[in-house]
């Protein structure tokens, strides 16, 4: 039998080494605060786990935007996603643009929150020279962690304004994921945008992205606590952003039920 082309194949055995990175993301994105120390804790064991992946992947000749989309589709399937029922009971009853409105400003926070740690992991490397090559690992995984936020919130955006996605949780988060990529909601009309495909035009898409948001994080590489604070404020925006783009997504996509007709009323 002929083997599968790369293309075609995640990369699990050089994306994931094992099932911590999966693991942690999923605690990292779980509803629920977390403590300080404990976020941060977390982001120090991804970073290692990330730094084994990607020092196996540079061996083996992968880009670091490959090997990051190949990460990211690895664990996107691990990301939890709630149903309405559970967000309304999460978030006090509310619901509708209510409820949307307070998915967002909690995701704001919680990428606000992964981006000021990160930042300040940042900088404290940047203040220690020696130490510096090992920052890039620790911007890799607030990277994974903010992405994995964005698309619970996109997926869940979906869930408040009634677009049902069909498919197995596998399909689901590659549909979900994929239209993080292009900062677009799904439309449940197009069966291809459901059902969809783990192509190559799918994964070029989630790579430039990733690198994008790796991008941004790089630029909170500065000294003392300018890091943290950049880095906060960066994720804040560029969540907020999404939220917006993606709730106007689903409004004119969203299935409203039938007006019934006034000759069929008695």
């Amino acid at each position: 039998m002929a083997a599968p082309e790369k293309d075609q194949e995640p990369g699990k055995e050089l994306a994931d080494p094992g099932s911590e990175v999966g693991e942690i993301v999923g605690r990292l994105t779980t509803p629920g605060e977390l403590e300080p120390a404990e976020r941060r804790k977390l982001l120090g064991r991804l970073a290692r786990s990330l730094s084994t992946g990607a020092r196996k992947a540079k061996e083996s000749g992968i880009g670091r935007g490959r090997w990051l989309a190949d990460v990211f589709l690895n664990i996107a399937p691990r990301i939890p996603i709630r149903d309405l029922k559970t967000l309304s009971e999460h978030h006090h009853g509310l619901t509708g643009e209510q409820l949307a409105d307070d998915l967002v400003r909690t995701a704001q926070k919680a990428t606000m929150t992964v981006g000021a740690i990160g930042g300040a992991l940042a900088a404290a490397e940047f203040a220690a020279p020696p130490l510096l090559l090992s920052a890039p690992a620790q911007l890799v995984a607030e990277t994974i962690v903010v992405a994995a936020i964005e698309v619970k919130l996109l997926a869940e955006l979906h869930e408040v304004y009634g677009v049902r996605v069909e498919g197995s949780g596998t399909q689901r988060a590659i549909a979900f994921t994929s239209a993080w990529s292009k900062q677009r909601g799904i439309d449940p009309l197009a069966p291809a945008s459901v059902t969809l495909a783990l192509g190559a035009a799918t994964k070029t898409a989630l790579r430039n992205r990733l690198m994008r948001v790796l991008g941004r994080h790089l630029t909170t590489l500065g000294p003392f606590l300018t890091g943290a604070v950049a880095g906060g404020a960066l994720n804040r925006a560029a969540t907020k952003k999404l939220g917006a783009a993606i709730r106007n997504d689903l409004r004119l996509k969203r299935p409203l039920p039938p007006t019934p007709h006034p000759e069929l009323n008695p």
